[in-house]
């Protein structure tokens, strides 16, 4: 270690989320209860740590159904499916067990509400990301329409003119970004009818208003997540639009890229919603190993959410 000093300042909140939190437990006691092998249809959560630490539990990931034993239990991850995938499980008699996000599942009530009343339906997000194929394989194909920029926003013609507009969005959107879409819609369309309660969820507007704060104090940020989290990419977007030029995703310590933060005195790090806290932990450690490191944390707000587990997980 060198005489050298630096500051670390730790986003509060960071790392899991409620969603996330739950959805791993439902892994770990299906496979307490049931035994392993468990089959999960694709990554639980967006973290290839999380991910491997359940493979050596037992877990094993595969992309469809077809790739499950019929004798054997399947969860659906977090991220929410299509209906198709629950209705395949049923047709070929398997037992599957949804870990789908409670905050997930009310966008997909809220587009199933929508087309129930007649509206027409935009979703605010990503393509490809898999709560977005999710939550538009709610309803039949071309019945969501997707928005995922500004100039979408800009661009987009109703199908039926006469129809009233009703939007959505995926929970883990740049909260900045959304406004700025959901305002061009409501001046295009001032009817457009909104969600009761805001689509992006609690812990994506706590992390993103905690990292705006770390780049007010920070010349470095590492923000420790996944590449396909989408949480993740908003975050390393959002202290960069703050006004941190030097803003890193790293999966684990090991990605720390020193040579760009060797300048940086005051460095902020924050975790994605599906990174725990242990990979925290080891990027103090490797500071540590290198300098004189003092660590403070940089709170904004306090998040005391649980979300049930499915009964049948309770039962013993």
């Amino acid at each position: 270690m060198t005489t050298q000093k630096r500051t670390l300042f730790l986003a509060a909140p960071r790392g899991f989320c409620a969603g996330v939190d739950r959805a791993i437990q439902i892994v770990e006691k299906a496979l307490d209860k049931y035994g392993a092998p468990v089959y999960v249809r694709h990554e639980i959560v967006h973290n290839r740590y999380v991910v491997e630490n359940l493979e050596k539990k037992g877990a094993v990931f595969v992309d469809e159904l077809v790739d499950v034993p019929k004798d054997a239990p399947v969860i659906f991850s977090a991220h929410g499916v299509a209906k198709a995938v629950p209705q395949e499980a049923e047709n070929r008699n398997m037992f599957y067990i949804d870990a789908t996000c409670p905050l997930v599942s009310k966008v997909h009530r809220e587009a199933e509400r929508h087309d129930k009343d007649g509206m027409e339906i935009i979703l605010i997000g990503h393509k490809g990301h898999p709560e977005v194929i999710g939550t538009m394989g709610q309803l039949e194909e071309g019945r969501i329409s997707l928005v995922e920029t500004v100039e979408d926003a800009k661009d987009f013609s109703q199908k039926k003119p006469d129809s009233q507009l009703a939007y959505l969005t995926q929970t883990t959107l740049s909260v900045d970004e959304t406004l700025d879409i959901v305002d061009i819609l409501k001046e295009r369309f001032p009817s457009i009818s909104a969600p009761k309660k805001e689509d992006i969820c609690y812990a994506t507007t706590n992390r993103q208003a905690a990292v705006k704060k770390l780049a007010s104090n920070c010349d470095g940020i590492l923000v420790i997540g996944a590449p396909n989290s989408s949480n993740s990419m908003r975050l390393v977007e959002v202290g960069r639009k703050a006004g941190c030029e030097n803003v890193f995703l790293v999966q684990r310590a090991t990605d720390i890229p020193w040579e760009k933060l060797e300048r940086c005195q005051n460095i902020g790090v924050t975790a994605g919603a599906s990174a725990p806290e242990t990979l925290v932990e080891e990027v103090i450690e490797a500071f540590s190993n290198r300098y004189d490191v003092t660590v403070h944390e940089v709170r904004t707000s306090e998040e005391h959410v649980i979300f049930k587990l499915p009964r049948i997980l309770e039962e013993t």
